[in-house]
Order: C-alpha cells, then sequence, then structure tokens
C-alpha cells in the first residue's frame, strides 16, 4: 500500500460540514444547482476537500498536516479573512472589544456612557484596526456568515502559497497546479478521476475545477445531460456565452410574440396574467351540487386577498369573488373555509363530508377507481369525477408614474367570460396541435409506470402519461419553448441550454406546484419540493412573463477559473459494464433507496427524449427502470458488489476510492462493509460530514443529515482470520483511532462530536474485517443473500455495535476523572453524556437513541424532562423529585446526588447542607464514595454560568456548595 492520505489519518469533519452547509444554504445560488434539478447533489466544498484529502499525503507531524489542510481551503483564519465579504457593523465591533478598546476607538454620549460610533477623525486604517480585533474573537460560524464560499474566490497570495510549499515539498502557485503536483506525485501522473453515478455533476465538475481528468458516467440520461452541461457551459468560452445568451433571447422573445398574438395573458386593459389559480371540481353525492375543492381559500397575505364561495342555487353550484385589501377576520375566514378536510371532501351547501375514496370510484364500480386519461387528452372529459375550474387570475399593471418611471401593479381578480374565451382558445390550440407536438417531441406522449413514486397522480387523479401533469396554458408554453429550441439550437451547447430551460420550466409549472408556502408568499412551489409527485386539490399555473425568471439559465455563477488540460470523458451506461480505468473513483450511489431517480427523472425525460436523441445520438432516453440500483434486499447487496468489484478491477493497485452514502444504522452499515468486502475493498477511514443543518445548528440540536465519506483501497494479500482473533485488533483499533483524533480535536473549538467518535469506531472495525480477504466465521454470500427475520443481527453488525461499545468506554466527558468514568453504572454514563450533549447544545432525541443503545440503557425515555423529537432533555433533580428511588436508576449513586440537589433547592427554606446530610445518610459506604459523590457534584456545578441550562442553575449553585461540603465532612 502506498504512503497514507491525509483523508486515512484525520479530516476536519466539523469546519467541512459547516462550509457544506454554506453553500446549500445558498439554494438556487449554488454553483449547479441553477442549472437544473437534481436529487441529493453533494456539495462542492465537499468534493473539494475529499480530493485534496485523497491526494495530500500525511506526515509524521499530523497537526501541522491539518494546519496546511485547512490553509489549502482557505478553511484557516487566513483563509477567513481573505474570503470575508462584508464589513461589521459598530455595534457589532463595540461588542466584541474590552472597555479599554472600546475608549480607542468609540465615541461616548452626554453621560460619558460608550456608544456603538467611531470617533470622528478615526483613520480607516485604525477602523479596520478595530475590525480586525472583533474578527480575531469570533466563532469559526459568526465569521463564516460574512465570508464568501471557498469556490469563489482565487487566492494568488505569495505568503500562503509558500507556506503551503514548504510543508508539503510543492511549487504551486493555485489550487489546480497544487492538485495536480500532489497527484503526480502520488500516481506518477495528473490522476484520472471517476464517477459512475455522476447524476447531478459534482463530483467531475469540480474535479475537473481543481485541475484534474475525469471520466463521468451515468445510467440516467437526465444524469447524463445535466453533467455534460455543467461541464460544457463551465468550460465555454466567453464568446460561446455570449451566443448562447442570443440564442436563448432569440427563443423567448419568438414565443412572447407568439403568446401576445394569440392574445391568451392580454385582458382588455392590456396587463398581463402572470399567475392563473385553478381548483378541482367535483359534486357532491348527498346534495348533487358542484363543490369547489381547496384546502384553503386565502390567496395572499401580503395582499389581503381571499376567494368567497357564493351560492347559485339556478346551476347548483358556488361563484366564487376575489376581495383584496380585506381585515384580518375575513383572512380567517377564508382560512378555515376550507371545502377538503384531510381525507374528506366538504360540502359548504349540505355540510356533509364525503371520503376521497369513495369520490374516485363514483360511476366507475366499487373496484375500478378513477377513469385513467388516454394519451391524446389533456383536460377532464365533462363526466368525469374531478374537473379543473379556473377560479383566480393575477393580472399585471405596467405604467409610468409621474417622474417617468416604470412602475408595477399587481392585482387579483376572478376570470370574466373574456378570460374564459381566453382559457378555451388556449384549449383548442392544444387540442388542434397535441398530435403534431407529441410527434415531433414538442409534448410528451410517454406513459407513467406505476412505481413507488409515481403511482400517486395515476391512483389520485387517473394521470397515465406525463402531459397529463401539465394545464394547458403550461402544455402551451412549454410546448413552444421546445419547438423552438428545436429550430433555432444550432450546436450541442445551444441543445443543452434549451433542454435545461425547459426542465427548469416544467418543474416550476406543473400541476403539482402549489401556491404560496402556507399562504403567507404569494408565489409558486417548485415541482419537487421534495423526492415526490404529490397531486393538489389546487393547481396553479405561471404566465410566460413569470415563467421567464425560470427560463433563463445563470451563466454568470459558472465559472472556470482553470480546466483540465484533457477534455472530461462522459457516458451513458451502467457501473457494472464499466471499462473505463480511473486512479481515483469518488462515488455517491443510490444506496437503499434513498432517492429513486429512475423514476423521478422520467418527469423530466418526458419533455426531452425527442432532443435528447440528437444531443446523444448513440445513446438511449430512457431511465432503464430495470437495471436502476435500488431497493435494500439480495438483488441491491448482489448489484453493489457487481459495481464496486468493476470498479476495484478498474482502479491501480495504489488506487483510492470514497463511497459517499447518508445511512448510520448498523444493518445498512454491516452490508455495506460485506459488499466493500465482496468487492475485493479494504475500509481504511470514514467520516460524517453534515450537509442538511445550518452550520450554528451544529451545536443547537436542529435535525441533521450527515453525509459518510467511506474511504477504501483495494485488499492486499490473501489472509484469512478468525472472528475471536480479530475482536483484540478491532478494541486496539479502536482506541487507536479514538485517541489520534482526541489528540488531534481543538479544545476550544470542538471538530468532532460523539457522533464522529462513534462513525470513527465502525470505521475501525471495518478496517481490521476488510484487511483479510476471508473470516472463517462468516460466509459472506450467504450474509449478503440472507433475509433476516424481525430483529435478527448479522455476524458483522454483532461486531460494529461491539465497535460502538468500545469507542463509548473511551468518550469520557471532558474533565471527568477517568478512574471513576470506569466505576460507574451504564445508566449512570448514559446520564452524564447526555447532559455533556445538553451543555454543548444538541436536544436531539437520535442523540439518546444512540447513546441508550451504546450503553445498553433499555428505558431511556423514563429519564426524560422532554421526549420531543428535537428539543429533548434530561431531568433536573427537581424534576425528579422524590420518584424512582428503588432498582435500576434509581439505586444508582448519581440518583442519590440528584435527589440531595432536589433537597437542597426544593423551596427557600431549603440549604446545601441539607443535600450533604442526605447523601451522608441514604448512600451505602458514603465515606468510600465522597470522590465519586465530588466528580458528579463537580460536573453539575459547571452548568452555572451557561445559559442553555438554565434549567440546572439553582441546583448547580447547590452542587457547588454540597461538592466542598462533601470534600470537608468528617466523621
Amino acid at each position: 500500500m502506498s504512503r497514507k492520505s491525509f483523508i486515512e489519518t484525520q479530516f476536519p469533519v466539523s469546519k467541512v460540514s459547516k462550509e457544506s452547509y454554506k453553500e446549500r444554504k445558498a439554494v438556487q445560488s449554488q454553483t449547479l444547482t441553477g442549472l437544473g434539478k437534481w436529487w441529493g447533489r453533494k456539495p462542492l466544498i465537499l468534493v473539494r476537500a475529499a480530493l485534496l484529502g485523497l491526494l495530500m499525503p500525511a506526515s509524521q507531524n499530523a497537526k501541522k498536516d491539518g494546519e496546511i489542510f485547512l490553509k489549502i481551503l482557505t478553511m484557516d483564519n487566513a483563509g477567513l479573512q481573505k474570503r470575508k465579504n462584508r464589513r461589521l457593523s459598530a455595534k457589532y465591533i463595540a461588542d466584541r472589544l474590552t472597555l479599554n478598546e472600546q475608549s480607542r476607538y468609540f465615541e461616548t454620549d452626554a453621560l460619558g456612557k460608550r456608544v456603538a460610533k467611531f470617533q470622528a477623525g478615526l483613520s480607516p486604517e485604525e477602523r479596520l484596526q478595530a475590525e480586525n480585533l472583533a474578527w480575531s474573537r469570533m466563532s469559526y460560524d459568526e465569521r463564516l456568515a460574512c465570508c464568501s464560499r471557498p469556490e469563489e474566490i482565487s487566492v494568488e497570495d505569495e505568503n500562503h502559497w509558500k507556506a503551503i510549499n514548504e510543508h508539503l515539498g510543492t511549487i504551486a502557485e493555485n489550487l489546480p497546479d497544487l492538485f495536480r503536483e500532489l497527484g503526480e506525485r502520488r500516481f506518477g501522473h495528473v490522476p484520472l478521476v471517476g464517477d459512475s453515478f455522476c447524476g447531478g455533476g459534482s463530483i467531475p465538475y469540480e474535479a475537473a475545477r481543481c485541475g484534474l481528468h475525469i471520466f463521468a458516467s451515468d445510467l440516467n440520461p437526465i444524469g447524463g445531460l445535466l453533467t455534460k452541461a455543467n461541464l460544457t457551459i463551465g468550460m465555454a468560452t466567453d464568446k460561446d456565452l455570449e451566443r448562447l445568451r442570443i440564442f436563448q433571447d432569440k427563443v423567448f422573445r419568438e414565443i412572447d410574440k407568439k403568446i401576445r398574438d394569440m392574445g391568451v395573458e392580454t385582458n382588455e386593459a392590456g396587463d398581463r396574467g402572470n399567475v392563473y389559480l385553478y381548483c378541482t371540481e367535483i359534486i357532491c353525492p348527498e346534495c348533487g351540487w358542484k363543490i369547489p375543492v381547496a384546502s384553503s381559500w386565502l390567496i395572499g397575505m401580503g395582499s389581503r386577498t381571499v376567494a368567497v364561495l357564493k351560492e347559485n342555487a339556478a346551476e347548483k353550484r358556488f361563484d366564487i369573488e376575489i376581495y383584496s385589501g380585506v381585515d384580518s377576520s375575513a383572512l380567517k375566514k377564508a382560512k378555515d373555509s376550507a371545502t377538503v378536510n384531510g381525507d374528506y371532501i366538504v360540502c359548504p351547501h349540505c355540510h356533509k363530508q364525503t371520503p376521497t375514496q369513495f369520490i374516485r370510484r363514483l360511476g366507475r364500480g366499487a373496484d375500478s377507481g378513477l377513469r385513467q386519461w388516454n394519451v391524446n387528452e389533456f383536460k377532464p372529459r365533462p363526466d368525469d369525477v374531478m374537473q379543473e375550474r379556473l377560479y383566480c387570475i393575477r393580472y399585471e399593471h405596467v405604467y409610468l408614474d409621474g417622474k417617468g418611471n416604470i412602475r408595477t401593479e399587481r392585482y387579483y381578480q376572478a376570470p370574466d367570460e373574456n378570460d374564459l374565451d381566453r382559457e378555451a382558445k388556449v384549449e383548442a390550440f392544444i387540442a388542434n396541435h397535441i398530435a403534431e407536438w407529441q410527434e415531433k417531441g414538442y409534448m410528451s406522449s410517454s406513459e407513467i409506470i406505476d412505481g413507488e413514486k409515481t403511482k400517486e397522480p395515476i391512483k389520485d387523479r387517473g394521470w397515465k402519461y406525463w402531459h397529463h401533469l401539465f394545464l394547458p396554458r403550461q402544455l402551451l408554453l412549454h410546448g413552444l419553448l421546445l419547438q423552438k429550441v428545436d429550430e433555432y439550437a444550432e450546436n450541442n451547447l445551444q441543445l443543452m441550454a434549451g433542454l435545461l430551460s425547459v426542465n427548469r420550466c416544467a418543474n416550476w409549472n406543473s400541476k403539482l406546484c402549489g401556491w404560496g408556502v402556507g399562504q403567507a408568499r404569494e408565489s409558486m412551489a417548485q415541482t419537487f419540493y421534495n423526492q415526490a409527485l404529490n397531486t393538489l386539490w389546487e393547481e396553479t399555473a405561471r404566465g410566460l412573463s413569470l415563467l421567464e425568471g425560470n427560463y433563463w439559465l445563470p451563466y454568470d455563477r459558472v465559472n472556470f477559473s482553470h480546466s483540465s488540460q484533457i477534455p472530461p470523458v462522459l457516458a451513458l451506461g451502467d457501473a457494472r459494464a464499466n471499462t473505463q480505468s480511473c486512479d481515483i473513483w469518488i462515488t455517491d450511489p443510490p444506496y437503499a433507496d434513498a432517492v429513486n431517480y429512475h423514476e423521478l427523472s422520467e418527469f423530466f425525460l418526458a419533455w426531452d427524449k425527442k432532443l435528447l436523441e440528437r444531443l446523444f445520438p448513440d445513446g438511449y432516453t430512457d431511465s432503464k427502470r430495470v437495471l436502476a440500483v435500488r431497493g435494500k434486499d439480495e438483488s441491491f447487496n448482489r448489484s453493489m458488489v457487481a459495481i464496486y468489484k468493476n470498479l476495484a478491477n478498474h482502479m491501480p493497485d495504489d488506487g483510492m476510492q470514497i463511497i459517499m452514502f447518508t445511512h448510520q444504522d448498523v444493518a445498512v452499515w454491516a452490508d455495506l462493509a460485506m459488499v466493500v468486502w465482496s468487492a475485493g475493498l479494504q475500509v481504511t477511514a470514514a467520516w460524517n460530514i453534515i450537509t442538511e443543518t445550518d452550520a450554528s445548528g451544529l451545536k443547537n440540536g436542529n435535525y441533521v443529515k450527515g453525509t459518510v465519506l467511506l474511504v477504501l483501497r483495494k485488499q492486499q494479500g490473501n489472509s484469512t482470520a478468525y472472528l475471536d482473533e480479530l475482536m483484540p485488533d478491532i478494541e486496539d483499533e479502536v482506541k487507536r483511532q479514538i485517541e489520534s483524533m482526541q489528540a488531534l480535536d481543538d479544545k476550544e473549538d470542538p471538530n468532532f462530536t460523539d457522533a464522529d467518535y462513534i462513525l470513527a469506531a465502525y470505521a475501525a472495525a471495518l478496517k481490521v474485517l476488510t484487511s483479510v480477504s476471508r473470516i472463517e466465521d462468516i460466509d459472506v454470500e450467504y450474509e449478503l443473500s440472507h433475509q433476516r427475520e424481525r430483529g435478527e443481527v448479522s455476524e458483522i453488525a454483532k461486531i460494529i455495535e461491539e465497535a460502538k461499545k468500545i469507542a463509548y468506554d473511551q468518550l469520557i466527558p471532558q474533565g471527568f476523572d477517568h478512574f471513576i468514568w470506569r466505576m460507574m453504572e451504564p445508566a449512570e454514563r448514559f446520564y452524564i453524556k447526555g447532559l455533556e450533549a445538553e451543555k454543548n447544545g444538541i436536544y436531539q432525541i437520535s442523540t439518546y437513541q444512540e447513546l441508550a443503545r451504546g450503553f445498553g440503557v433499555t428505558d431511556y425515555r423514563a429519564l426524560l424532562a422532554d421526549t420531543r423529537a428535537n428539543s429533548a432533555r434530561l431531568r433536573t433533580g427537581g424534576e425528579w423529585k422524590r420518584r424512582n428511588l428503588d432498582d435500576g436508576f434509581g439505586a444508582t449513586l448519581l440518583r442519590h446526588v440528584l435527589m440531595a440537589l432536589y433537597i437542597a433547592t426544593k423551596d427557600e427554606s431549603s440549604s446545601p447542607l441539607e443535600g450533604k446530610t442526605y447523601l451522608r445518610a441514604e448512600v451505602s459506604d458514603y465515606w468510600n464514595k465522597r470522590d465519586r459523590i465530588q466528580e458528579i457534584l463537580k460536573f453539575v456545578a459547571a452548568f452555572r454560568e451557561l445559559s442553555n441550562m438554565s434549567a440546572w442553575h439553582d441546583e448547580a449553585e447547590a452542587a457547588k456548595i454540597i461538592k466542598e461540603l462533601v470534600a470537608n465532612d468528617g466523621i
């Protein structure tokens, strides 16, 4: 095995997590996200950090390695200073200076009180001194909020590169040069980085931007399109991009002219409709009235707009009137007047409730369900049980104010006869062109294949073809867009841009786009606001003027400052059939059905198929569902083994891999271990990066979702071992791994949480297990194919659980006496570690679940004061009072200490002396347990100054005094 890389010895998970989330938080401003929808794209900074971790060698000076790694990624103090993109306010600066420093820079008021205003005559240099002082006292999280992302800056500073080159022995002057030089040193040439599940393209894109050679492939054509577009647009010249803008402008202007000529968006006042709101309409089976179905009739809080239902007895239906600027009572009434309540339709005439399932069966027989629409249909038939009704239009009035400035004013109105005529004109156009457009590929004719995520439209609405998920107005705009792209695209770059624009418009303009977010925002959500195809009772369409914002691609946010000299290799295909060899494989497989890519991507493929044939003439244009890697059963495991065995075979002996996945369940880890083991790979490290939580949330207990980086190499040798022989090695490796991480950790700004240490224990166990080619006690093929009964645990899972327990024995709370810790009962350790988590701002119920599993505590919920998912915490002594003083936790020394704290603080007349007296009387062998009592009291006393531990403040104060009383107690 070649020299260890940095990522095999350490990785700054906390800082990379925070940087990853900062990138995530940019939403549509992320570099690649704006080009097209894909699920689970990994942050570019995570890819960059992983690549650097693989290429950078680990030296004998681990601490210096860590410092240089952060410097390269501009995540050290100097790097954050370079990335700083906004000034700090005077008040912010003043709050972080000492009184003496404040007197040097800030003014005082008439009463001599310091104010957050710089002194008159202070030079710019002096103001910057004050700001730098404040900056030096800010936490990483606080600084990060004032910084650009690492990818947004290019560091050319001579001192920056001098420090890096001196440590690494390189001569680089920029990031791509450094990556190439490190790669050449490790492999003898600029490494080829491969990703056989390229999807949204983060991995190949960032690898190419870092100056490395790349190979990218995906089974899914949409994944191939996005990756090809990312790289092609990223590497395009300014001249190419200018031609692309001209092309897009020409397409849009042609569509706009067509819509204006048709007169289907402009009313008699010359105002243009930019939002069209529809509701479902059904016939009440009880009274025969037509019910407009909506979950709320509140249209907008900002404009205070509501829809009001008025009975029309002559037609046995409801007229819908629109009012804006209404009072709060009208807003509340509109919100509460929903005609759908969960799974029931509520008739506003007879007030009877009807199950939605009954509505779907009306007139079709008990088992037949809804009528399924045909391929040549685009709206309900007159006799369908569910109709689509336009009930509100938002128009935009453009005018010149008194100063000659262009102003816009938006207003809502119920559709009048002219609006309905315009609606009919749109429908007539679609009816006349549907056959032609489907033949030419301007409108989908693809059938929705029933699946895990695609069954809802078929079951709930009878929509059998993909174009049924779009209203006539949406079909008109998207069809015209495809038509013009087909006519005007002169090259692949323009063709790709056109397809990306179509897909963006489809995502933001379908029947599945909800209106507003809880009616607080007067805007449309995207189709894929989650990983599903959820049908809605209310449907919304954008007018062309509003769709324009989705149509244009964000070229200005895509920038390849440095690109590889060798053009990227891109392919469509199955990873099992890959024939390309790569020095490094980084893959993010569709693990255990996390996302049903093969199903969801068909939403876009339905629009793209015909033009994709032009783009990939030798490829294919279906999602290849049959070949898609999915599930978590025997077939999934077989597929994964085949894929990673193939990738291992197409990697040199000194090659490396990283598998990214998001599961932390022990059973999933066990299966993955057997997959990589069977593939001839060995685990060398694992790190958990939290990519879905706010940087501040990493410490305040919000929900988190981690991405595990599993680092792999080829197995060396052909050794065989028995499990009982490996267990001592596993224990030693777990201890060694945790001790090395603890030695490197920053005590002021910890890089690792308990979850990271436990994950490291998993990796340590896998490192030992996968270092041998065979374990006599385990039949890997049987384990991967065996369908386990509920509660049945594999041998590998048992080993990983054992590694976790070893790790928990090592995770001693900071400042706690090691000897006393090992003398404590499991329930006491659970409690102390739980308090440490709370002290660090972690309130997730999952934290306590993990701790309970680690320490073998079964009834952990009984120890909690709050069991809600995101605000869990343990009981204080006062919350225990005199409950649970019997067996189990109640009989522990810790429980007696909590009782003493309760007695010392229960009312104003109580005193710490009473607490000490209780301990002396009730604790057996009190005199020999005083050191343990003092250690627990010292731990609790530290909560006195912590604002997030306010529930413990009184008891923490008492703990400080009782500790001294116990220490000085005499017979």
